[in-house]
């Protein structure tokens, strides 16, 4: 697959410098993150074709797709939650990102940016991770015939997610610190070293990728735009892509109209959301955050000036739930709509009693499930022990 970069261009978010290729650290000299903008005619519907992420070919920075780094990820199900739009008169679906191949919408960027990776030649992928990230990185790595190094957080990954990234014969290395820490070690190596391609969400071609997660919603509901589109915000990445897929759908024509974004941070790691709330356009960096939801327990999010640019644009607004909030919506969407989560997931559907106050009745709305929950299974507390324990029809029939 040979690249061009007459159909892309590179800019920071922050200072505006221009790139023609992205550097070695994925970022630019500023720290800001950067931005990819397509130069191609603008694609029309008909020009998806096939499935999952690489549907979008038209609409993502290469030529031809004659050999993606793929495990056939995207097309995941919206579902709609009837039970829970019961007595709201909304129409309530769930885009359970879930059902990608490593069990996170990580994948939907993954993709795209291991290919690129591969593409230019890059020996080994390297991340610092809550846990998906690494996951998934281990994972198309091993497809693409690569080296992945993940740095985790000492003690602050689920097991569900760790040993997805063993599995896939990833090298794993504890950093005594919180995920922030661990991002920083991690850019120190790789900002000198051509030999690593950073697949964090500061990488940009990630961001190609996960937001055609936004042209899938659009098809899945034939055509229509949501109202709104609520997702968990941990380094803010996930929020800014689904904003760019939207945005890039009105301006290419292809639909009328945009959603609110709508960011959902957990309580013990909400700097983004605390900023917005205050009014300010800076993010305090918040020491040693914490949460149940590991995937977005995040004190200094990369993506922050994209993600308040997504909310603002879109008239959006950023919100902030507790973890009793979070694991009471978790054991709602499992127990009432048999779809199991991972608490970061849940944190958009905990914030829904703030959300009736502000949303019109037959409000089309969307929310993200970004991981499975099986990922994270510690969260679901019980006693195995004190479960029934019948060995005859007798007994049985006391619990039935």
């Amino acid at each position: 697959m040979l690249q061009n970069n007459s159909r892309w261009s590179l800019h920071c978010f922050t200072c505006g410098k221009e790139y023609g290729e992205e550097p070695i650290s994925s970022r630019c000299d500023c720290g800001g993150p950067l931005e990819l903008t397509l130069k191609h005619e603008f694609p029309r519907l008909e020009d998806f074709k096939g499935t999952g992420v690489w549907r979008y070919l038209k609409v993502l920075p290469f030529n031809d797709a004659n050999s993606p780094v793929t495990i056939n990820e995207g097309n995941t199900p919206l579902i709609p939650l009837d039970r829970m739009a019961k007595n709201t008169g909304m129409r309530l679906f769930v885009k359970n990102e879930g059902q990608n191949p490593t069990g996170s919408f990580k994948d939907r960027g993954m993709t795209v940016a291991v290919t690129r990776a591969r593409d230019i030649g890059a020996d080994t992928l390297i991340c610092a991770s809550t846990g998906n990230t690494s996951a998934s990185t281990a994972a198309y790595a091993a497809r693409a015939g690569m080296r992945a190094v993940v740095l985790v957080p000492d003690g602050k990954i689920a097991g569900g997610k760790l040993v997805q990234a063993i599995a896939h014969g990833a090298t794993v290395i504890r950093v005594a610190g919180d995920f922030d820490a661990t991002l920083e070690l991690m850019m120190s190596q790789a900002s000198t070293r051509r030999d690593l391609y950073v697949v964090n969400s500061i990488n940009p071609f990630r961001i190609e990728g996960q937001k055609t997660g936004a042209y899938e919603i659009f098809e899945q509901l034939d055509g229509r735009i949501p109202d709104y589109v609520i997702l968990p915000v941990g380094n803010a990445g996930n929020i800014s892509s689904y904003w760019k897929g939207f945005s890039e759908l009105r301006k290419w024509g292809i639909a009328k109209t945009v959603p609110k974004m709508i960011g959902v941070q957990a309580a013990g790691a909400s700097p983004l959301a605390d900023a917005f709330i205050n009014g300010r356009e800076t993010v305090n960096r918040l020491a040693n955050p914490e949460t149940v939801a590991s995937a977005i327990r995040i004190g200094n999010p990369v993506s922050w000036k994209k993600a308040l640019q997504a909310v603002n644009q879109s008239k959006g607004r950023l919100l902030v739930v507790s973890d009793r909030e979070i694991l009471d919506a978790q054991k709602m969407l499992a127990s009432s709509e048999g779809i199991f989560v991972e608490p970061a997931s849940a944190a958009p559907l905990a914030a829904m009693n703030q959300l009736k106050k502000f949303m019109e009745r037959k409000s089309l709305v969307v929310f993200i499930g970004t991981g499975n929950g099986l990922k994270d299974q510690s969260a679901v507390q019980f006693d195995a022990e004190n479960l029934p324990l019948v060995s005859n029809p007798r007994e049985l029939a006391i619990h039935l």
